[in-house]
């Protein structure tokens, strides 16, 4: 079996059980740590807790839950930022130091962590995004990863479409100028206009923490501007279903079937528009 496969069957019983187990005096502050090292999966089930709490969860994190980060629909790299957003957005920092492990063992980039956690400061608010910064901070120096592998605060951006930029703040501009024109205007700039051009985090991958952030929050309302925009940017449509089901275990079923009706629209429209 590849390493992997088996690490993250490790990882993910363990998550959870540092949420359920973390009072007890069996954990140390360095408990996350002796989990993902442990060699031996009874070891690492006997410490986790979870077959002494729940026996049958235990059966669905090895069976199910470990079988969805094989699946090839996703690649191991994508179905990492897909949880880590969903962790952050729902502010769930004790789950946050196994998944930013595993997202650098997945081959998410430090600055694209940075720059994740910088863009759900919009999405789902600063105040997640400082909690993470609190638990990351800790992983960084743990990984011994300094200011040269975290990106610029204010470095050269990507190219703006002037076309669709300024079809979309008309239309923004139109519909909501005079309820709030401070958030059109932030809406612009720096949001439209500075957060989405930044370069250290591909626009696909700034789609994929949005669309995962606003499923993992029930913000549906937004997803189908933004599950356009994430198919414009290159998630195809296989994908972004495949998002929905990782996003079933780590933000529950009524938020993955609450977004299954919106995707089914988008896809239906794109579809429709192409043929």
């Amino acid at each position: 079996m590849p390493v992997k496969t088996i690490r993250i069957k490790r990882l993910v019983p363990a998550a959870l059980a540092l949420s359920l187990m973390t009072s007890l005096p069996l954990f140390s502050a360095h408990a996350e740590e002796r989990i993902m090292t442990t060699q031996n999966a009874g070891e690492r089930a006997a410490k986790s807790g979870v077959p002494f709490v729940a026996p049958a969860l235990e059966k669905y994190l090895q069976g199910p839950v470990a079988a969805l980060w094989r699946r090839p629909e996703l690649s191991l790299r994508d179905r990492s930022i897909v949880t880590l957003a969903a962790v952050i957005a729902r502010n769930e920092t004790t789950e946050l130091p196994l998944y930013l492990d595993l997202a650098l063992e997945n081959g998410v980039k430090p600055r694209e962590i940075s720059e994740i956690i910088t863009h759900l400061a919009f999405y789902t608010g600063i105040p997640s995004a400082t909690a993470a910064i609190t638990v990351a901070k800790d992983v960084f120096a743990r990984h011994n990863i300094g200011a040269d592998q975290l990106p610029a605060g204010s470095p050269n951006l990507l190219p703006l479409d002037e076309a669709a930029e300024a079809a979309r703040a008309a239309y923004v501009g139109q519909q909501f100028e005079a309820v709030a024109p401070g958030l059109v205007q932030y809406t612009t700039d720096p949001l439209f206009r500075d957060l989405w051009l930044r370069p250290d985090l591909a626009p696909r991958d700034r789609s994929l923490v949005t669309i995962s952030a606003l499923i993992a929050r029930g913000q549906v309302a937004q997803l189908p501007v933004h599950l356009n925009k994430a198919m414009d940017n290159g998630l195809t449509q296989t994908e972004a279903g495949e998002v929905i089901t990782q996003l079933a275990f780590y933000a529950g079923w009524p938020n993955a079937f609450s977004a299954l009706p919106v995707a089914k629209d988008v896809f239906a429209k794109r579809a429709g528009q192409n043929g």
